[in-house]
C-alpha cells in the first residue's frame, strides 16, 4: 500500500520491525554536486553539451506526477533541498521511524542512457564516487550499488571491479531497458565481472533504450501507460536472460528485479516451460526448464506490491514464487512509497514475515 504523506502525528519508530530497504532513492542538492568526481574533460562536455540521452526530453521529468522527481508532498526537507538529497532529513523520516537497519540505494542517473559511451561511463564512475563520499562514509547503515553503463560492457567490467573492493557496494545497478535485450552475449563481460566478485545484478525499473516502450508504433500518450510498461519490460529482460542461456554460462549469477512487482512470475514460467517443451531444440544451450533458471537465480522487491481483492490470493502467489526470493523496499521518497506498516493486506506468518522485511535481503547480500 503506498502513501503520499506520512502520518504526521508519529512520534516514534512506526515500526517495531527491524528492516532491510533495498530500494532507496538518493538525490543531488544539485548537479554541481557530482562535478569534483568528473575530469576537466568530462565537467567541461557537461558544462557544453550537458546529458544526450538516446530519447529526447527523456530527463525532464514531463509528467506531472513526476514533478519534482516522483517525490512524496512531505519528503521536501527543512532546509530546501529535493527530496532525498538531505540525509539527516532522511534519517528523521525514513531511516529512523521504519526501523531500517540497512538501507541500499538506488542512485538513478542515467549512466546507460547517453549517446556518447564515454561519457556514459564517466558519468557512472563519478556517481559511484559521489555515493561513498555524501552518503556511505557518512550513514553505516547505507549501502551503495553500482552504476555502470552496460553499453560499454567492457569499461563496465572494470567499474565493477573497481568498486567491488570496497564491500559497502552490494550490488550492480543496471537499466533493464537497454539498448538490446540484456541477455545477448555483447553484454556478458559485465555480467562475468559481477559473478566472479560475487555482486548480484540490480535492475531497477527504468531506462531509455530509444525506442517506444510499449508499442512498435509509436510512444503511449498517457503516464498510467509508460508506468504500467516497467512491468513488462522486466519480464521481457527476464526472459531474454534464460532463454539466451545466461545463467548456463555464470551458474552463481543473482539478479534483483526492484520495482518492477512479481505476480507476473509464475504466469511467466508456466508459459515459458509449455514453449520450451515444444521448442527446446532451436535453443539447445538452455537446458533445464526456463522456471528452474527463474526460481534460481532471481529476487524479487515488494514495491510496488499487487493488491488483490482477495488478500489471500497474493500469500498463493507468494508461496508459488518462493517466500525466500521476496524482499522488502519502500521506494523512498517517491509518491509510491510503500509504508512497512501497510505493505501486506494480507496475515503473514511471522516467520515469513521475518524473511521479506529483513533475512532474505541479508542473506542475498551478504549483509552485517
Amino acid at each position: 500500500m503506498n502513501i503520499a504523506v506520512q502520518d504526521g502525528a508519529l512520534a516514534r519508530q512506526a515500526t517495531r520491525l527491524s528492516v532491510v530497504d533495498c530500494d532507496i532513492h538518493p538525490q543531488m542538492r544539485s548537479p554541481a554536486e557530482l562535478h569534483p568526481f568528473l575530469s576537466d574533460r568530462w565537467r567541461q562536455h557537461l558544462a557544453t553539451y550537458s546529458n544526450f540521452p538516446r530519447q529526447a526530453l527523456s530527463e525532464t521529468l514531463a509528467y506531472p506526477r513526476m514533478t519534482p522527481d516522483v517525490a512524496r508532498r512531505d519528503a521536501w526537507p527543512p532546509n530546501g533541498a529535493p527530496p532525498g538529497a538531505d540525509l539527516d532529513f532522511m534519517r528523521e523520516q525514513h531511516l529512523d521511524l521504519n526501523g531500517v537497519e540497512i538501507g541500499i540505494l538506488i542512485a538513478l542517473r542515467g549512466a546507460g542512457t547517453q549517446r556518447n559511451i564515454e561519457y556514459g561511463g564517466a558519468l557512472a564512475r563519478a556517481v559511484n564516487e559521489w555515493q561513498a563520499a555524501h552518503w556511505l562514509d557518512r550513514e553505516p547503515r547505507l549501502r551503495g550499488s553500482i552504476l555502470i553503463n552496460p553499453e560499454d560492457p567492457f569499461a563496465a567490467a572494470q567499474e565493477i571491479e573497481r568498486c567491488a573492493r570496497d564491500k559497502r557496494f552490494v550490488q550492480v545497478l543496471l537499466p533493464p531497458r537497454a539498448n538490446e535485450p540484456l541477455g545477448r552475449k555483447r553484454y556478458w563481460p559485465l555480467f562475468e565481472a559481477a559473478a566472479r566478485n560475487g555482486l548480484p545484478i540490480g535492475m531497477h525499473v527504468g531506462g531509455v533504450s530509444g525506442y517506444p516502450c510499449t508499442n512498435g508504433s509509436g510512444h503511449s500518450s498517457y503516464y498510467m501507460e509508460e508506468h504500467y510498461s516497467q512491468v513488462p519490460a522486466m519480464q521481457a529482460v527476464a526472459t531474454s536472460m534464460v532463454v539466451e542461456g545466461l545463467f548456463e554460462a555464470f551458474p552463481t549469477l543473482k539478479v534483483v528485479l526492484i520495482e518492477g512487482s512479481f505476480a507476473w512470475l509464475p504466469a511467466l514460467k508456466w508459459r515459458l516451460d509449455k514453449h520450451w517443451s515444444r521448442l527446446r531444440d532451436e535453443v539447445p544451450h538452455v537446458k533445464r526448464p526456463p522456471s528452474e533458471y527463474l526460481r534460481e537465480h532471481f529476487w524479487f522487491t515488494t514495491q510496488p506490491i499487487e493488491e488483490p481483492d482477495n488478500p489471500e490470493d497474493l500469500n498463493k502467489i507468494m508461496s508459488w514464487i518462493g517466500y525466500d526470493r521476496i524482499m522488502f523496499s519502500t521506494d523512498y521518497p517517491h509518491w509510491d512509497f510503500d509504508d512497512p506498516r501497510y505493505v501486506f493486506k494480507a496475515k503473514i506468518d511471522e516467520q515469513h514475515r521475518r524473511m521479506i522485511f529483513r533475512e532474505n535481503a541479508r542473506a542475498l547480500y551478504g549483509l552485517e
